[in-house]
């Protein structure tokens, strides 16, 4: 990695929490400049705009979360087992306290309006999400874990779109019980087409 791409990567990183959390239009270049202790013209030079410094900062956040979770996921070989670790996981929130809040939920909700391409970039993650849980869903059905007839595309949805929204009612009323209720929901519903 260069010199410059180490600068790059610095920036993200020190950006992409602060971002997370005060959202893209109440985050400053005044904050990153903070944050990183380099001056604007170093951000302009490594970044065309905030803009891209935002793209960028989901970018790195998404990514930190599906490497977390492909390392916790991969210990367990079956559907079942994969499935709770995934949803424990989402219950521990860790990533939610460690770097502000779910990228998907902050970032999607300010730039449905306002930035196409950071709108774009939320949509391509929420389907990949979604196409993770089916493929594990899947692979339960393959396995013999689940009933043959389960629809691994709806269920995929139907949980993914939960616990977002278990997240985002979390965070309104700062009280993590609904994010546990619903955690439970699904646990139960995993129960009725297990095999």
């Amino acid at each position: 990695m260069s010199k410059a791409e180490r600068t790059r990567q610095f920036i993200i990183e020190k950006a992409a929490p602060i971002i997370n959390r005060k959202g893209i239009a109440g985050t400053s270049i005044s904050d990153i400049m903070e944050a990183t202790q380099l001056a604007k013209g170093c951000l302009y030079g490594n970044f065309l705009n905030k803009d891209e410094i935002c793209l960028e900062a989901f970018n790195y956040l998404t990514r930190q979360h599906a490497n977390e979770r492909e390392a916790l996921l991969n210990k367990y070989p079956s559907a079942r087992e994969k499935l709770s670790a995934y949803l424990e996981h989402f219950k521990e929130g860790k990533f939610r306290e460690e770097f502000g809040g779910c990228p998907v939920l902050n970032f999607g909700t300010e730039s449905d309006d306002t930035n196409p391409e950071i709108k774009e970039r939320v949509h391509q993650v929420i389907q990949v999400s979604q196409k993770y849980l089916e493929n594990i869903l899947t692979s339960g059905i393959d396995n013999g874990e689940f009933h043959p007839e389960l629809n691994a595309k709806r269920v995929a949805l139907k949980f993914y779109a939960m616990l977002e929204g278990s997240v985002l009612i979390s965070r309104v009323s700062n009280d993590n019980k609904q994010v546990d209720e619903i955690i439970v929901s699904i646990k139960e519903e995993i129960e009725l087409f297990s095999i």
